[in-house]
């Protein structure tokens, strides 16, 4: 791997957006209502009648996305088909609350994540910066369900997880506060009201600085009630991979492009600084020297835990990158940008049927034939490249 190719260009990367597309264009709506979410690498199907949240809403923000970029018609008529579905069958009426699983139209998990309603939030934002109105609305609706079910104003945080009658429960994490942040600094971009940009800027301060004054400075994925951190949550469990244990090489990263983000729109002094470290231990600690790639989490002294390699710590990484070389003007981040692309489009794009691969091993070896599959619909990846057509005037 050499870079001979130039990702930084618009040209690489609009085509790296229509690529992903056209694995999905084809077959991607259920005329029944929603989107499948479930495809092999080839494109079949498996599971059509399994829908989930997250991936509900991450094809709204795809298609949203490549309204804005390409003018499509259908693109707009994907958004407003996927907002149906997820008022519709998602959404109970009676509690507000969205369902997290439903199969073959029917509830099967009916649990109440605030990381879901962040997703519902990021969805209505891309929708209404289209020119969807109603979707206006429906973010305050979801802030204010937030608020009401989630937010605990004593830590000024985000609980994570509440049953069907919203019972909360005692798990505390990072994640779903990270996507709040994304999801109300989206809600900021559509709407311009500052109530969504002053919550995204409380929650990027509590979990990049203070949360993480007991962790070495790395933001940890899991806490207690008092929002110390537990480090023996999922410890002994490889499969949980909506909670994996350890310091998730990803996350660091993902935050790290959300304050620079943060930056464009109210700059603080801290930020910058922020982001530099945390990027810069993600890549001391993540990187496979031996394989190439960034692995899954490692412990707080950068003891490797998991060497697995997720198709969306490289494409958060590639996008904070570029944000961080922008920002700076220090070459060595386009170094890493140019590093994580070439990994990455050897090993996770898919040259034949489009889009990316899931999941593979140290050595790089894919586990399976299924490309998209628990909330997998490529919005790290297309999300990844809008962002640094940002900053990126390199035709």
């Amino acid at each position: 791997m050499n870079y001979p190719i130039n990702y930084r260009s618009r040209d690489f990367l609009l085509r790296q957006i229509s690529n992903t597309l056209a694995f999905y264009d084809p077959r991607v709506v259920d005329e029944s209502g929603g989107f499948y979410q479930c495809y092999m690498n080839n494109g079949d199907l498996f599971n059509p009648r399994l829908k989930t949240l997250v991936a509900s809403c991450r094809f709204v923000f795809n298609y949203a996305k490549a309204y804005k970029q390409y003018g499509k018609t259908e693109y707009r008529d994907r958004v407003e088909h996927g907002l149906n579905y997820l008022r519709t069958v998602h959404r109970n009426p009676e509690t507000g609350g969205y369902a997290w699983r439903i199969n073959d139209g029917e509830v099967v998990d009916d649990t109440n994540h605030c990381y879901g309603l962040a997703f519902v939030m990021l969805a209505c934002a891309c929708a209404l910066e289209i020119g969807v109105v109603q979707a206006r609305e429906w973010i305050y609706e979801t802030h204010e369900l937030m608020e009401k079910r989630f937010w605990i104003s004593e830590y000024e945080l985000y609980a994570c997880e509440a049953d069907a009658e919203w019972n909360l429960s005692a798990y505390r994490g990072q994640n779903d506060n990270m996507h709040a942040c994304e999801a109300m600094i989206a809600a900021y971009e559509a709407t311009r009201d500052m109530l969504f940009l002053d919550r995204a800027c409380v929650l990027a301060k509590h979990m990049t600085l203070r949360q993480s004054q007991d962790t070495e400075g790395q933001i940890l994925e899991h806490y207690k009630l008092d929002w110390t951190p537990d480090q023996d949550y999922s410890r002994d469990s490889k499969i949980n991979h909506m909670r994996p244990w350890g310091v998730q090489t990803g996350h660091q990263t993902e935050w790290a492009k959300l304050l620079l983000i943060l930056d464009r729109h109210l700059p603080e002094e801290w930020r910058l600084g922020r982001a530099r470290e945390l990027f810069d231990r993600a890549m001391q600690y993540g990187w496979d020297q031996d394989f190439g790639g960034l692995i899954h989490n490692y412990d707080l002294q950068g003891k490797p835990n998991d060497f697995d390699k997720y198709f969306w710590v490289q494409a958060e990484s590639i996008a904070a990158a570029a944000l961080l070389a922008d920002r700076t003007g220090d070459e060595s981040y386009w170094d890493w940008y140019d590093r994580i692309w070439d990994y990455s489009f050897y090993y996770f794009v898919d040259h034949v049927y489009g889009a990316w691969y899931r999941i593979l091993t140290r050595e790089n070896i894919r586990y399976d034939d299924r490309k998209t599959y628990n909330n997998k619909a490529d919005y790290h990846t297309m999300g990844a490249c809008y962002e640094v057509l940002n900053v990126t005037t390199v035709k």
